[in-house]
């Protein structure tokens, strides 16, 4: 397989639009990132920035269902998180006025705290972003609690960095007892490729269908995000691009390596 024809991640932007097209006729929308994790650099971020402001571009230009995603990590967060946190607000700003919907992912526990910081500034400052949340750290919890006194939509996942725990049984327990905190307050989504956690979250969500999302990654269960769509649940795929991806490809085979020593399998 050639770099182009990656599993995980798409060359280029035209690509991604044109697979984001096809998803939304499916009732699948598009979570779209230009790969450039770990910048260290003042030209790599503004190389990023320049990436992401294209992303908005495209997606208003294509009249795409579709919203960014952000590392902080490529916009300078490494060496400059002054630097970067203006490079947050510059992209979320263009995307304010395109009314195109902006989440930061989350990267490595030394990140946690400044994304937080920086999500919730953006929201005093009119330029709403979600934010993404890990199940598998010890502070999620509460940083739940502030988040969303903030009124900052969430996005819990299960993590794919080092966390508090590794324990996947606690993991999954860690991950209802965030989601049983948010089902009957505001909208939020679900990360996760667990056919359990999938199933429980349809169980509790069932009556409140347009409170979540469920997100998925490309490259996995294709055929389980399409099957949601079509029952009428809300669906999304993170679909990221660029050539910069080996951290990021290699976090989706950990992924794949450890379900296989569980003897598990994510959904289809």
């Amino acid at each position: 397989m050639t770099l182009s024809e990656s599993r995980w991640a798409l060359p280029d932007l035209q690509s991604v639009v044109d697979l984001c097209a096809l998803r939304n006729t499916q009732k699948i929308r598009c979570s779209i990132d230009a790969l450039g994790e770990y910048a260290r650099a003042e030209q790599q971020a503004v190389l990023s920035v320049e990436a992401y402001l294209s992303v908005v571009a495209a997606i208003s230009d294509y009249r795409l269902d579709a919203s960014l995603t952000v590392k902080l990590s490529a916009l300078g967060a490494l060496f400059d998180r002054d630097g970067c946190r203006e490079n947050v607000k510059k992209i979320a700003e263009d995307a304010r006025r395109r009314k195109i919907g902006v989440e930061i992912d989350m990267e490595g526990q030394g990140l946690v705290t400044f994304a937080i910081d920086t999500a919730i500034e953006c929201a005093r400052n009119e330029r709403q972003v979600s934010l993404a949340l890990q199940a598998y750290l010890d502070r999620t919890c509460d940083d739940l609690k502030r988040v969303e006194e903030s009124g900052i939509t969430v996005r819990v996942v299960k993590g794919a960095y080092v966390g508090s725990t590794a324990d996947f049984v606690e993991i999954q327990q860690r991950f209802k007892e965030l989601v049983k905190a948010l089902r009957m307050q505001s909208f939020f989504s679900v990360g996760t490729h667990d056919p359990e956690l999938i199933e429980w979250t349809k169980t509790q969500m069932e009556a409140n269908r347009d409170l979540v999302e469920f997100g998925f990654l490309r490259g996995l269960a294709d055929r389980t995000k399409v099957a949601l769509a079509k029952d009428g649940w809300r669906v999304s795929e993170y679909v990221p691009f660029g050539e910069n991806r080996a951290a990021y490809e290699s976090r989706r085979q950990k992924y794949l390596n450890e379900l296989q020593k569980l003897g598990s399998k994510p959904a289809p």
